[in-house]
Order: C-alpha cells, then sequence, then structure tokens
C-alpha cells in the first residue's frame, strides 16, 4: 500500500528536440568553421567568425585546401575544396566581392582546355585520399566540380571571365547526359537552379527528372530501401532520396517528386539522427578522422534542408 502523504512523481523532462541534440552533437565533434556555421544558422550568429575560420583552409594562389573537404588531405588548393568554400561563403551571404575575386583567379589558372574544371589535380597523389576519389594524371573536365561552382556564381550575380565557357561546357554536359550517377545529378542540379536562361534550365531539368526516376536513382520507398538499387561504385546502403536532389522547396528538382515521396523522405531523414544527435555520412569511411570531420557537416545539411521544408526541429 502506497505511504499516505508521498509527494507525487516530478513530470518527466521534456525530450530533448532534434535541434538541441544536434547542437550538443556539434559542440562536442565539429571543427571550428563547422561550430561557427550552426551558430550562424540556428544561434543568431554573426557571419564573420565563419569567414575567419574559412580563412584558414585558403591558400596563397586563392584556393582552399587544408582538408576543407575531408576526404581531401594536405594542404593543396584543389578544385573541390574551393567549391566547397563557395558554399560556405553563399550560405552566409558573402560570396562576392574581392574574395570571389581572388577564387576565380584560382579556378581560371586551374581550368581545362574547354574552359571546365577538373575535381582533383595531380598534386594530390602526395597526400592521403579517400580510395574512392581517383587521382588522374591527365585529369579529365568534370561536371561535377564545375557545375556547383558555376551555380553558384551565378546565384550570386559574380561576372568574371572564367564564367562563360565555364558555363558553355555546364550547358553542354547537362544537356548531353544520359547514363549517370545520383551525385553528377546533383552537380546539374546545383547549375541548373541558378542558371541565367531559366526557361532552358527548366527545360533540362525535366528531362534529367525523367532520367533519375527511369535509371532509379532515387530510393523513393525508405520503408523498403532493398527495393533500390546501389549505383556501381557506391558504398552498400548509399542510396540518395529526393532530399538529395531538392535541397530546397525552390529547387527545380522538387517537380520530379510527388508530395507524398518528398514528405516520406523528409520523414525518413528525420529518423536518420542518430542517438549522439548527429547525422550518418553514407558514402564509405575509409579513416576514422575524417569520418569525424564529415558528419557535422552532413548534420547542419541536414537540419538545413528540414528547416527549408518547413519541418519543426526544436
Amino acid at each position: 500500500m502506497a505511504e499516505t502523504g508521498a509527494s507525487p512523481r516530478p513530470p518527466a523532462p521534456p525530450a530533448r528536440s532534434p535541434l538541441a541534440r544536434a547542437e550538443h552533437f556539434v559542440w562536442l565533434t565539429a571543427r571550428v568553421l563547422e561550430q561557427r556555421l550552426f551558430a550562424y544558422h540556428f544561434l543568431d550568429g554573426d557571419a564573420d567568425p565563419v569567414e575567419t575560420a574559412l580563412d584558414a583552409y585558403r591558400g596563397a594562389d586563392g584556393g582552399y585546401g587544408h582538408g576543407l573537404e575531408p576526404d581531401l588531405r594536405g594542404p593543396l588548393s584543389q578544385p573541390l575544396h574551393t567549391g566547397h568554400a563557395l558554399r560556405v561563403l553563399d550560405a552566409i551571404e558573402r560570396c562576392g566581392g574581392q574574395r570571389v575575386e581572388r577564387v576565380c583567379r584560382y579556378l581560371t589558372s586551374v581550368t581545362t582546355p574547354d574552359g571546365a574544371l577538373p575535381a582533383i589535380l595531380p598534386g594530390q597523389q602526395a597526400y592521403p585520399t579517400a580510395p574512392f576519389l581517383p587521382v588522374p594524371a591527365d585529369p579529365p573536365s568534370e561536371l561535377l566540380a564545375t557545375g556547383p561552382v558555376v551555380g553558384l556564381l551565378h546565384r550570386n550575380e559574380v561576372w568574371h571571365a572564367w564564367l562563360f565557357r565555364a558555363t558553355d561546357f555546364c550547358w553542354q554536359a547537362v544537356e548531353s547526359l544520359e547514363q549517370s550517377h545520383p551525385y553528377e545529378i546533383q552537380a546539374a542540379v546545383a547549375f541548373l537552379d541558378s542558371a541565367p536562361d531559366r526557361p532552358r534550365a527548366e527545360a533540362v531539368a525535366d528531362r534529367l527528372g525523367r532520367l533519375v526516376r527511369d535509371q532509379r536513382l532515387a530510393a523513393l520507398d525508405p520503408d523498403h530501401l532493398d527495393a533500390h538499387p546501389v549505383p556501381p561504385g557506391y558504398a552498400p546502403g548509399e542510396h540518395h532520396f529526393p532530399y538529395d536532389y531538392a535541397r530546397t522547396p525552390d529547387s527545380l528538382a522538387r517537380a520530379w517528386f510527388t508530395d507524398d515521396e518528398m514528405s516520406r523522405s523528409l520523414d525518413h531523414l528525420l529518423t536518420e539522427q542518430e542517438d549522439d544527435g548527429g547525422w550518418p555520412i553514407r558514402r564509405r569511411r575509409w579513416a576514422p578522422s575524417t569520418a569525424l570531420e564529415a558528419r557535422p557537416m552532413v548534420t547542419i545539411a541536414a537540419l538545413r534542408t528540414l528547416h527549408a521544408y518547413g519541418r519543426p526541429l526544436n
């Protein structure tokens, strides 16, 4: 029999929100750059500390290196690092002025004969690199590297001589895509979402959407992932979902998916938050430090996508 007059049990504390759990994870594991980015996006932080943290990765040649993209180690500036830096500057609305003029000079210095960017320059052979990122002796032009950079520069109304031929390359590349893979499609979307010729971009995006569905490059039913093939060369379980292509509702890729397909993919994204508060990386893990550095980046991207679609985080 219960003791008379015993104090009632205190109410259970409220469950911690996805944002609070992610914040704990970021402070626990992230590099300074991602800590500053998280504060900018979700804690009313200022842009200046983000830019200061990013400067630590900038080389004397105007490009970026020093492991900014965790799968490429070493000090050398690389196009993939530099594209990442532009995404950071775009996120804090600082993608312009002298800082981007320096970037464009670097891009000009590493451009291939057809006016585009390689993904990785041969000097990377001297430094640790993810085994799934080949370092060719004669690197080809890559939509993977060029599309996102050209798209970001157009998005921010940057005008530089480098853009003319690079834009032509992107149009030719996206209009000729036939057999593709998720990361290449994402690069195409990054270009098309900001390409200046909107009717042309919409027409190409419509064709790519049919290609994505025909080639089953998006996992449309997160509850039955075994039914969705993983592209050759990708890690087991490295699926891509509608939100990977349409990171915001105003992306051209949003029209590729029904409301139900998008909603289910966002539900799945929310449930992927792990016990430590961070989101997992789906690509191959090849070194402990690179996985640790990449997860805060993936976590911030997941939070931004959920926020863009109006999903509650608090």
